[in-house]
């Protein structure tokens, strides 16, 4: 297969030269081209047709939004990773750009020596290209399709008897991709949602702050970064601070539950991780539960939900062709783990369906 090509977009030569340095060590891509602001990169992805482009949000004469606005309708569009400043104001534009459709984003580093950018550059964007590589850049699939979900037979019968129960939490794990798949579903849950919502989207502190006020403004439901001691209400959705780890209790004063934040360290290199919540999820609610894997790079979650499999949790996750990467609900589908398949457009109404049985 030949190599992908990149265009490395920043408005400053510093940065273009760590991104170009870093992308010419990387096996199976080559720089194919530079450009220092939007607009001269929008003549470069028509020209050289890149399959991948690192885009600099903040630049002059046309910003990395801008350029994403601009190839929405294109045919083919490169797969765009975004260069983000770890401020508030970095962390809302982010979200922005990946609701646009991004593939994902890489923290800028702000400071330190040359040899230590590079390294924090490289260390992050080549999990990322490994990935696009084996996609083979697969392009989204056809819409004509009509979206159905399918019911995997359970081998063994739940806890209760063989009677799944009702939900009283639902628990979503999500990485690449997450804030354009959580923007499409969450507005499809209903304000009177029976049952609180916790999410764990792997991204830097600072970041699910800004996911949260961005879907908060987007859904029916109430969404908050989550606070320790929080109290689990019906009809809130709480997303894992980053850097942190976020687990549920039961009993307390919170009828639903609490949430509880931790520094534990991290759990398949991730923090927040999926693992970590759905273990909690798994002892504090038992077949009480519903887990829901979506759209993320790597297998984070998988062991979590079996353990809420086993003890009774309904499972529900995201089928292949809607997923922007399909690794962490591969291994939870191709094991049975998961008992629901469905397709992004449908997750929202088997969470309402499961929830309301």
């Amino acid at each position: 297969m030949s190599d992908l090509k990149a265009l490395v977009v920043d408005d400053t030569i510093l940065y273009r030269k760590i991104v170009s340095d870093v992308i010419a060590g990387l096996p199976g891509i080559e720089v194919a081209g530079t450009a220092n602001n939007g607009k001269v990169a929008l003549s470069k992805i028509k020209s050289l047709k890149p399959d991948v482009v690192t885009l600099d949000i903040e630049m002059p004469v046309m910003s990395g939004i801008e350029v994403l606005e601009n190839i929405q309708d294109m045919k083919n569009p490169p797969r765009i990773i975004m260069l983000s400043t770890l401020t508030f104001k970095g962390g809302e534009m982010t979200i922005r750009a990946l609701e646009l459709g991004a593939f994902d984003f890489i923290p800028k580093p702000l400071s330190g020596t040359m040899a230590e950018n590079k390294k924090s550059v490289l260390d992050a964007l080549e999990p990322i290209v490994k990935t696009l590589g084996r996609q083979s850049l697969k392009q989204s699939p056809s819409l004509k399709k009509p979206a159905v979900s399918r019911v995997v037979p359970r081998k063994t019968k739940a806890p209760s008897g063989g009677l799944l129960t009702k939900p009283e939490v639902i628990a979503i794990g999500i990485s690449t991709g997450g804030p354009n798949a959580l923007a499409k579903m969450m507005p499809a849950l209903p304000r009177d949602l029976s049952v609180p919502v916790v999410i764990v989207q792997h991204m830097p502190p600072l970041f699910t702050q800004s996911l949260a006020k961005s879907l908060d403004s987007k859904c029916a439901i109430t969404v908050k970064e989550a606070s320790d001691g929080d109290e689990m209400k019906p009809g809130m959705a709480f997303i894992a601070p980053g850097g942190k780890q976020m687990k549920v209790m039961r009993g307390g004063p919170g009828k639903n539950g609490v949430i509880k934040i931790t520094d534990d360290p991290p759990e398949n290199s991730c923090k927040p991780s999926a693992d970590f919540l759905f273990r909690s999820v798994a002892s504090q609610f038992a077949s009480k539960a519903a887990g829901v894997i979506m759209t993320g790079m790597g297998n984070d979650g998988s062991k979590g939900l079996q353990i809420m499999k086993n003890k009774g949790a309904v499972i529900i996750a995201q089928d292949e062709p809607s997923c922007t990467v399909y690794g962490m609900p591969k291994e939870p589908i191709e094991t049975g783990v998961a008992d629901i398949v469905t397709p992004l457009s449908l997750i929202a109404s088997e969470i309402i369906k499961t929830v309301k049985k």
